[in-house]
């Protein structure tokens, strides 16, 4: 059985009672140690590596080149990764999906990712207290700290998990380009976070990492039949 097509391949239902022991043993608990992982990366960035002041450099150099043209576009772009957003898309991905394949079990996919993603950000952004960037800021600062990016994790775990559910569609030029257009997203987001002067590049890639993981997790989180 192939992972990226491991639903299609095993469609049998689970019960809910094998599914929440899966979810808690195969997604919850690594991800227990991912959470560990990033909080002891920020504050080793903040001690040992004395914040990483060389990506001060790197937020001045993209803040010189804001346009107006382009203040407006990272504005919507940004927009895509704000908690209603996210959530918002996600509840009718999941009635979607659970209504054109009548299996819950993979309509929660994206759910378990985002949820999975909100959890380990907000309880690291809150140990780690990373300051934000010292450029002026285009976006009012939520009240979390800088590291990890809750936007960029959020956007990546949402749309990798709908990348991953989209394996599933037969015909190939239109997997293909489901699949791109939805691993391009987060990539725009996280350019947007940087350009309005919102993270760190290291945040950024930090919160980019725990929502790839958190979405392979959710896909993996229900075990299938060899």
């Amino acid at each position: 059985m192939a992972f990226l097509t491991r639903y299609s391949d095993d469609p049998s239902a689970p019960s809910v009672g094998s599914a929440l022991r899966d979810l808690a043993v195969r997604a919850a608990a690594p991800a227990v140690v991912l959470w560990v992982l990033i909080v002891g990366g920020g504050l080793f960035i903040k001690g040992p590596l004395k914040g990483l002041s060389s990506e001060d450099t790197i937020s001045k150099d993209v803040q010189e080149t804001r346009t107006r043209t382009w203040d407006s576009i990272t504005m919507v772009l940004s927009h895509i990764g704000n908690t209603e957003i996210v959530i918002g898309v996600c509840v009718v991905a999941v009635g979607l999906i659970w209504w054109r394949t009548r299996e819950w079990w993979r309509a929660l996919v994206p759910a378990i990712a985002i949820s999975l993603q909100a959890t380990v950000f907000v309880i690291a952004t809150a140990v780690v207290g990373r300051p934000r960037p010292h450029v002026p800021h285009l976006d009012p600062a939520p009240p979390t700290s800088s590291y990890p990016s809750g936007h960029v994790g959020a956007a990546t775990a949402l749309y990798v998990s709908f990348a991953l559910l989209a394996q599933s569609i037969e015909r190939p030029a239109l997997r293909r380009l489901v699949t791109t257009l939805f691993l391009v997203i987060p990539v725009l987001v996280a350019y947007a976070r940087l350009y309005r002067g919102m993270h760190h590049l290291s945040d950024i890639l930090i919160g980019a990492a725990n929502g790839l993981v958190c979405a392979l997790l959710a896909w993996a989180y229900l075990r299938r039949k060899a």
